[in-house]
C-alpha cells in the first residue's frame, strides 16, 4: 500500500545529482535569475499598463508577451529553487502537473504571441495606411483572445488526455515536469498522445511559422522598395528584433524536441537544453524590446529618473 500511495502521488525527483558544494551557487544562480526575470518583465508590464501614450495596437500585443514570460518562468524556478533549499527529492504529482501545464502554455503562447506581432508589424509596414482602419481596438482584443483561447484549448486537450492514463512509475529525471516527462511515467497504450502531440506541435510551427516568414518576407520587399532610408532602418530594426527572439525560442525548442528522441544523448545536454528554453527568453526578451523600441525605452528612462532615484 505505500508503494502503491508513492507511485500515486508523490514523484521521485532526480533531475540535477548537484554535489554538496555545488548547491549553494545553483540556489543563487536560480534565485537572482528569477529575480531578473520577474523585475525586467514587470517592468515591461507597467511601463505598458500606466503610460496612456503605449496603449496602441503594438504595444497590446506586446503586453502579452511579459505575461507570458512571467507564467513560465513562474511555473519553473519557484519549484527549483525550493528543492534546492530544503534539499527535497520528492514533489506532489498534482503540482508536476500543474507545473507542465503552465510551462506547455508559455511555449505555446510565446509562438502565438509572435505570430501576433508579426502580424501587427506586417499590417503597420506593408499597408501603413489602412493600419488604424484594420487595427482597431476591438480588432486587437479579438486577436489576443484568440491566442490566449488557442493555448488553453489545445493544452487543455493534451493534460485531458495524459490525466486519463493509468501510472506505473515515479522517478522524474528531466529538469521540470512536461507532458513527455510525464508520459515517461505511465504503463499504457500512449498512441494517441503522441499523435496528438505530434500534430499540435506540427500545426503549431506551420502557423507560426508560415506567419513569420510570409509577413517579414513581405515586410523586407516593402522595406526595399521605400525610398526613404529612416524608414527601412526603423522598419529592418524592428523585425531584427523579432525575428532573434523567435529564431531562439524555435533553436532551443527544437533542441529539446529533438533530444527526447534521441536516446545516447548526454542527459547534462538534456537538461541544459531544457532549462535554457526557460531562462533565455524570459530574460531577454524585455531587455530586448525595452532597450530597442524608443518609446518604451524614453519611459522606463524617465520613470527611474524622476519617480526613483531622483535628482
Amino acid at each position: 500500500m505505500a508503494n502503491l500511495y508513492n507511485v500515486s502521488h508523490v514523484l521521485v525527483l532526480n533531475r540535477f545529482n548537484l554535489s554538496s558544494e555545488n548547491v549553494f551557487p545553483a540556489f543563487l544562480f536560480a534565485t537572482l535569475g528569477y529575480m531578473i526575470i520577474l523585475f525586467c518583465n514587470l517592468i515591461l508590464i507597467l511601463t505598458i499598463v500606466l503610460n496612456k501614450s503605449l496603449h496602441q495596437p503594438m504595444y497590446l500585443i506586446l503586453l502579452s508577451l511579459p505575461i507570458n514570460d512571467l507564467i513560465g518562468s513562474s511555473a519553473f524556478f519557484p519549484q527549483v529553487i525550493k528543492d534546492l533549499l530544503t534539499n527535497s527529492r520528492t514533489m506532489q504529482y498534482s503540482a508536476c502537473v500543474t507545473q507542465a501545464f503552465f510551462i506547455h502554455i508559455y511555449a505555446a503562447g510565446t509562438v502565438f504571441i509572435l505570430s501576433a506581432m508579426a502580424y501587427d508589424r506586417y499590417i503597420a509596414i506593408c499597408l501603413p495606411l489602412k493600419y488604424n482602419t484594420v487595427m482597431t481596438y476591438a480588432h486587437i482584443m479579438r486577436l489576443i483572445t484568440v491566442v490566449w483561447m488557442s493555448c488553453l484549448v489545445l493544452i487543455g486537450v493534451l493534460f485531458v488526455l495524459l490525466l486519463r492514463l493509468p501510472r506505473c512509475r515515479s522517478e522524474l529525471t528531466h529538469p521540470y515536469c512536461d507532458n513527455p516527462s510525464l508520459l515517461s511515467l505511465v504503463c499504457a497504450n500512449t498512441t494517441i498522445n503522441n499523435i496528438y502531440g505530434l500534430i499540435m506541435v506540427a500545426l503549431s510551427q506551420v502557423i507560426a511559422n508560415g506567419m513569420i516568414l510570409y509577413t517579414y518576407l513581405q515586410i523586407l520587399v516593402a522595406c526595399f522598395r521605400s525610398k526613404r532610408s529612416d524608414t527601412k532602418a526603423k522598419a529592418l530594426q524592428t523585425c531584427a528584433t523579432h525575428l532573434i527572439v523567435f529564431l531562439l525560442l524555435e533553436c532551443l525548442g527544437l533542441f529539446t524536441i529533438i533530444s527526447y528522441r534521441i536516446k545516447n544523448i548526454s542527459p547534462h545536454l538534456r537538461r541544459f537544453l531544457g532549462v535554457a528554453t526557460l531562462i533565455f527568453p524570459p530574460a531577454l526578451n524585455p531587455i530586448i524590446y525595452g532597450l530597442k523600441t524608443k518609446e518604451i525605452r524614453e519611459k522606463v528612462v524617465y520613470f527611474f529618473r524622476n519617480k526613483v532615484f531622483p535628482s
